[in-house]
């Protein structure tokens, strides 16, 4: 199943939508009467990853008999004409993110460094700010007062359905609700200056995310999935989740060591060779750039660069 978060052109009120090839509907529509007496309807995102396996069971059940007319039902829109929000908006807390957890992109940002490329014994795990968070089609704003080198790096996205704390990675999977397409936009001289990611990671927009949420079921493997970006559509990074040193399950396993992660956490699971750091000269993005960032079975993020002064 696929979900997103939308308005429509005359109503920017956020709504929860379901999402076939072509057509998107609120999920009340989808439902229908068939739904009638079997519970509320969640109206958000985090309202139904809140619901849990009792909810999704039979609501899943429900949508999936009716996806298949979606495109004859009254309520139903065209996707390309509405909004699309983050399928999370706001996320109740900062979005965990994995650095370096490509070999390949471990070695160019060990060059671009002048420094060893050691893989790490566990994740290296930093944070982004929830004001980062962006739409998946809407600009990337680019303050110049605060970073001179925006980059771009292309993510797998994680979003958490059940609770755990000290999960083994053998039921890892099962905490996961779906998948999303994350640009984990970065400051490198921010990084530099402040000798850590989080100011550089958390500037205002830098989280594209979207643009839809596939669940788990849906998704399938997440260790074998294309992944790519292109800037101006010219191709800047092209690999495949099987290449993570860390792969989801793990992931997952080390950060809830000791750590409860909740339903509606979002973790970014770390990118791959290419980034304009690790180019010779450095590629940074530029005023007017186009940055387009996919990964198979989800769909691409297109964000236009746009300088605020």
């Amino acid at each position: 199943m696929r979900f997103a978060t939308f308005s429509l052109p005359d109503d920017s009120h956020p709504r929860l939508g379901v999402v076939s090839a072509t057509h998107i509907a609120e999920l009340r529509a989808a439902l229908g009467p068939q739904w009638k007496g079997k519970g509320p309807v969640p109206g958000s995102m985090l309202e139904l990853i809140d619901g849990g396996p009792t909810m999704w069971t039979p609501l899943l059940a429900a949508v999936t008999e009716s996806l298949a007319g979606l495109s004859r039902n009254s309520e139903a829109k065209l996707i390309d004409s509405v909004r699309l929000h983050a399928p999370i908006p706001r996320p109740r807390k900062n979005v965990m993110c994995l650095g370096l957890n490509y070999l390949s992109h471990l070695e160019e940002s060990a060059r671009a460094r002048g420094r060893e490329a050691k893989i790490p014994e566990v994740p290296v795990i930093f944070t982004k700010s929830p004001t980062a968070v962006n739409g998946p089609y809407d600009p990337i704003h680019w303050d110049t007062a605060a970073t001179q080198q925006v980059d771009y790096e292309v993510e797998l996205g994680v979003v958490i359905g059940t609770a755990g704390k000290n999960i083994a990675r053998a039921n890892a999977m099962d905490h996961i609700f779906g998948y999303t397409v994350i640009n984990d936009v970065s400051a490198r001289d921010l990084q530099l200056r402040h000798m850590q990611w989080f100011k550089g990671k958390s500037l205002d927009g830098f989280c594209p995310m979207g643009p839809v949420l596939v669940t788990r079921d849906e998704f399938g493997d997440p260790q074998n999935k294309a992944i790519s970006l292109h800037v101006n559509g010219v191709e800047k990074q092209n690999s495949n989740t099987s290449r993570m040193i860390f792969p989801v399950d793990v992931i997952i396993e080390q950060l809830s060591k000791g750590m409860t992660l909740e339903p509606g956490d979002v973790i970014s699971t770390g990118t791959p060779e290419g980034v304009g750091l690790g180019r010779t000269p450095p590629e940074y993005l530029n005023d007017g750039d186009v940055v387009e960032a996919r990964v198979e079975g989800i769909g691409a993020l297109k964000n236009r660069v746009t300088v605020i002064r």
